[in-house]
């Protein structure tokens, strides 16, 4: 029986690991969207950006969440008169997508600061069109300007999808919950669940220290 549950705790913890791969992909497209937003020339298109970002920012990631999971269903319901349930993985990533998003534009917009005006003025020179210039000459080298930042936020990114065992997903967290609910064993289940995740976030820092010392060799090869 242990091993059984031992096999129930690891298609949980790839269901976290999916959730949270999936929600970092779509929260890095969002995050590029909201920073073009909020850097927009116009102001009645950077300033609701600004405001949803601050929304997003200010609200706990758990009512993000339900507000998601629960809210989408009855919106689509308003403007439709049918009633169609969304998945509760799909509302997680989404919901862990914007919240991810909301702070890793704030990022990537420190980042693109910290690029030299003279890179925008090339582009200009060359007769390229702005937004040309920012995806195919900006983008490239915020990364290495905002890696660190993303790597703390992919972190906590890895540890708020424990939020979406509140909506019916099977991560890890509810999986040992259920667990610990026939064994009445919380300490070991929880403590094997808190192990993976250590494991994860071990993992994911080797990556990381490896795209930094790559990011740096490849500084020096330039210089």
């Amino acid at each position: 029986m242990f091993y059984d549950y031992l096999t129930l705790i690891g298609h949980a913890a790839l269901m976290t690991l999916g959730l949270a791969i999936c929600s970092l992909i779509v929260g890095l497209l969002l995050s590029i969207i909201f920073t073009a937003l909020e850097a927009n020339k116009y102001v009645f298109i950077a300033k609701p950006a600004s405001i949803v970002i601050a929304l997003l920012r200010g609200l706990p990631e758990i009512l993000v969440v339900l507000l998601i999971y629960f809210g989408s269903t009855q919106i689509v319901e308003m403007l439709t008169g049918e009633y169609i349930e969304f998945s509760a993985f799909g509302c997680g990533v989404f919901a862990l997508s914007l919240i991810f998003a909301s702070y890793a534009s704030q990022t990537l917009r420190g980042a693109i600061q910290a690029i030299p005006k003279g890179q925008w003025e090339s582009g200009a020179a060359l007769g390229l069109s702005r937004p040309y210039t920012f995806i195919h000459l900006i983008m490239p080298q915020v990364w290495r300007h905002a890696l660190p930042g993303l790597s703390n936020q992919w972190l906590v990114l890895l540890k708020d999808t424990a939020l979406v065992s509140l909506i019916g997903v099977d991560d890890l967290m509810r999986q040992a919950g259920y667990i610990n609910t026939n064994t009445h064993e919380p300490f070991t289940w929880y403590g094997i669940a808190a192990l993976i995740y250590l494991v994860i976030t071990l993992i994911s820092q080797v990556g990381i220290r490896k795209l930094e010392l790559r990011f740096t060799r490849f500084e020096r090869g330039v210089e």
